[in-house]
């Protein structure tokens, strides 16, 4: 393919020259040149070259619109869901109390959770068996044990 088959030829049209002295081209011109460099088989000097623009610049103006297109593309993917500001409730089985007045030895260790959900809200459980715990803890999904 040759440069005048992608309608592209000669230098950029200028827009407007700053007093510093750089240029402002037009805005459907340079895209399509910049397209034109994408191009496998183009050589970006030679487009460069042949348009009157700096190679480096030119350069420069594809990454920047291969950027874009990358951070555009990134921006479509589906964001993950929020986290549920609700928990499914599970429910467990009564613990199971000693008899007033017998020496009441607990036939496992007691615990304490503390849990922090995504929506802000904080749970604490104290005193709790092993099985509290468990079905505390599928009912969470996951929990956040502060250290201290």
């Amino acid at each position: 393919m040759t440069i005048d088959d992608r309608e592209i030829s000669g230098p950029l049209r200028v827009v407007r020259v700053l007093s510093n002295g750089k240029r402002r081209y037009d805005p459907a011109s340079k895209a399509r040149l910049i397209e034109a460099c994408l191009d496998a088989d183009v050589s970006i000097a030679g487009l460069a070259l042949a348009h009157g623009i700096n190679t480096n610049q030119l350069r420069k103006w594809v990454k920047l619109h291969q950027d874009r297109k990358v951070t555009r593309q990134a921006l479509t993917v589906m964001p993950s869901p929020a986290p549920a500001a609700f928990v499914p409730v599970v429910a467990a089985s009564p613990i199971a109390q000693p008899p007033p007045g017998s020496p009441s030895q607990p036939s496992s260790p007691r615990v304490r959770l503390k849990a922090s959900l995504p929506n802000g809200v904080k749970l604490e459980l104290e005193d709790a068996d092993e099985q509290a715990l468990s079905v505390m803890i599928k009912a969470l999904g996951r929990c956040h044990v502060p250290a201290g």
